[in-house]
């Protein structure tokens, strides 16, 4: 069977597009070429599954009052079960949770997502070789940014989360990487840029193999 890797996320998982110029389609969302979790496919080859878990507005934990139904801990486990055997989980979160309706910190956020951390380790999906999980932290909110529907301080607490992150990594005891290299568009500084898919892609070909 195939090394089965799921990648959960938010829209920049899901691969939306904030300047259609950028997309070989046009549209508002990456081509199955252009979307990391497609490349990082295409970059591992047959011997791996990657598997998509995107959904633009996702948290870790947080209830979105405005729109419902994106709590990661909502659906994390019966994705997992889904996929099962699953041989790593790769999550990359923690935008969304900067929305000023939230209220809260960054070091917030980090203990939030050692919640949804915790619940996908103990959740019955993984291969005998048992929960391994990639924790990936988004690139923070560029200087640009705003966006009235999310507020103010976003971009602040975002510069937050790597230091966050890498303290929840290290308190659950899985991997980590910082996606702060990878190119955001200049457009709504918050969204990867087709060129920032593709640097995602081939940062974490070079991890994976190592983690398997």
């Amino acid at each position: 069977m195939k090394k089965h890797i799921v990648c959960f996320g938010d829209s920049n998982t899901h691969g939306y597009c904030a300047d259609p110029s950028d997309c070989a389609d046009g549209g508002s969302r990456f081509n199955e070429d252009e979307r990391w979790p497609c490349v990082l496919q295409s970059l591992l080859g047959g011997d791996y599954l990657v598997i998509e878990e995107g959904l633009s507005g996702r948290t870790t934990v947080f209830d979105d009052p405005i729109h419902g139904d994106l709590a990661g801990t909502d659906y994390i486990s019966p994705c997992l079960i889904s996929h099962e055997p699953v041989d790593l989980l790769i999550i990359m979160l923690g935008t969304n949770d900067t929305k000023e309706r939230f209220g809260c910190t960054a070091a917030a956020i980090g203990v939030a997502m050692q919640r949804l951390i915790r619940q996908a380790q103990n959740t019955l999906c993984w291969s005998p070789a048992g929960p391994n999980i990639l924790l990936v932290c988004p690139p923070p909110i560029g200087e640009g940014f705003f966006d009235p529907a999310m507020g103010e301080g976003c971009r602040e607490k975002s510069l937050g989360l790597a230091e966050a992150f890498a303290n929840a990594a290290a308190l659950t005891g899985v991997h980590f990487t910082d996606a702060a290299d990878c190119q955001f568009n200049p457009i709504d500084h918050m969204h990867l840029s087709r060129q920032g898919h593709s640097q995602l892609a081939h940062k974490l070909a070079a991890m994976v193999p190592e983690l398997l």
